[in-house]
C-alpha cells in the first residue's frame, strides 16, 4: 500500500510542472484553461488533448498494480517531453513558394539605340506556371505631375494628364502580358526629352517630319539639336495611352522601353510630350519615353 501514496505524489508533481506549458489561449480549450490563461504565459497553444483529460488518464495508470514505479516514471517523462513539441501548429505553417526562375533577356544595345529582346510573353507565362505562380497583378497609387510648360515659341509641353494617361496604359500593357508593373510614382516627366521635342516642333519647315529622329538628325534650317534622345512616337490625335500602345506594338521599341524579362528593381520610366508646333494644330503630338533608373 505504500506504493500508491508515493505514485500519487509523483503524479501531482509532474502534472503541476507540465500543465502551465499547454494551458490557455488556444482555440477549443476548456473554460477552466481559458480562465487560467491570464496567470500563465504558455509556450504553445494547441487544440490537442487538454490537460484535464491527461491528468485523469495518469491517475488511472497510477492505480494499477501491474505498472511498476520505474515504468510509470518513464511514461510520465515521455509524455512531458511530447507536450513540448507543437506539432499541430508547425504542420499548419505555409511553405513559401519559390520565386519564378529568372528569365534572361538580351538587352544589348545596337548602334541605332534600340534593344533586342528575346523573351516572349508565352515564355514568361510558362516560367510563372512552372513555379506554381500566376502572373503579376497591377499596382495602385498615383502618378506625379508635369509642369505644362511651353517652349520659347509657345509650343505646349507635357501635362499631368499626358503623364498619367501614359503611365496607366503602360502598366496595363505590362500586366496583360505577364510583366511586373512599374510603381506609378516611378513615372517621371523628363525636361531633357521635352527640350528635344520642342526643337522638332519649332522647325519652320512645313514638313512635320523635319528634325524627327534620333541623335544625329538635323533640321532644315540648320539650328543645332538640343535635349535628349528617347523612343519616339507621334502624329495626329495621339495621347499618352496611344503612344504606349504604339511602342508595345513595335518589337524594337518594346525591347527598349518595356524590356520583357528584365528586372524592374529601381526602374523609372521617363516621359515627355508636346502638342502642336509652328505649323501643326494642338492635336498633333510628339512623344518620347525611355527606360532609366531612379
Amino acid at each position: 500500500m505504500g506504493r500508491v501514496p508515493f505514485l500519487t505524489a509523483l503524479v501531482t508533481v509532474v502534472i503541476v510542472g507540465v500543465v502551465p506549458f499547454v494551458g490557455g489561449g488556444g482555440p477549443g480549450l476548456t473554460d477552466s484553461a481559458t480562465a487560467n490563461s491570464a496567470a500563465r504565459s504558455p509556450l504553445f497553444a494547441s487544440t490537442a488533448t487538454g490537460p484535464i483529460e491527461e491528468s485523469v488518464d495518469v491517475v488511472a495508470l497510477a492505480s494499477s498494480e501491474r505498472i511498476t514505479e520505474e515504468a510509470l516514471a518513464a511514461e510520465l517523462k515521455a509524455e512531458a517531453k511530447a507536450l513540448t513539441v507543437d506539432s499541430e501548429h508547425l504542420a499548419q505553417k505555409d511553405v513559401p513558394k519559390p520565386p519564378p526562375p529568372p528569365v534572361v533577356v538580351n538587352t544589348a544595345r545596337s548602334s541605332s539605340g534600340s534593344y533586342s529582346g528575346g523573351t516572349s510573353t508565352a515564355q514568361i507565362r510558362a516560367s510563372y506556371a512552372a513555379a506554381g505562380q500566376s502572373c503579376p497583378g497591377n499596382v495602385g497609387g498615383g502618378v506625379g505631375g508635369a509642369p505644362s510648360r511651353s517652349s520659347s515659341q509657345g509650343v505646349p509641353g507635357t501635362t499631368s494628364g499626358d503623364l498619367s494617361s501614359f503611365a496607366y496604359a503602360y502598366n496595363s500593357i505590362r500586366v496583360a502580358n505577364c510583366l511586373q508593373p512599374i510603381p506609378l510614382s516611378n513615372f517621371r516627366w523628363d525636361s531633357c526629352m521635352e527640350d528635344r521635342l520642342f526643337w522638332m516642333a519649332e522647325s519652320p519647315s512645313t514638313n512635320p517630319l523635319d528634325g524627327w529622329g534620333h541623335n544625329g538628325t538635323t533640321r532644315e534650317d540648320g539650328v543645332p539639336a538640343r535635349g535628349c534622345d528617347g523612343n519616339l512616337a507621334g502624329g495626329s490625335g495621339n495621347s499618352g495611352a496611344t503612344v504606349a500602345s504604339k511602342w508595345w506594338a513595335s518589337s524594337s521599341h518594346r525591347a527598349s522601353l518595356y524590356r520583357p524579362g528584365a528586372s524592374t528593381g529601381g526602374v523609372c520610366i521617363a516621359f515627355a510630350m508636346t502638342h502642336g508646333g509652328i505649323d501643326e494644330p494642338y492635336s498633333f503630338t510628339r512623344a518620347a519615353a525611355r527606360w532609366t533608373y531612379c
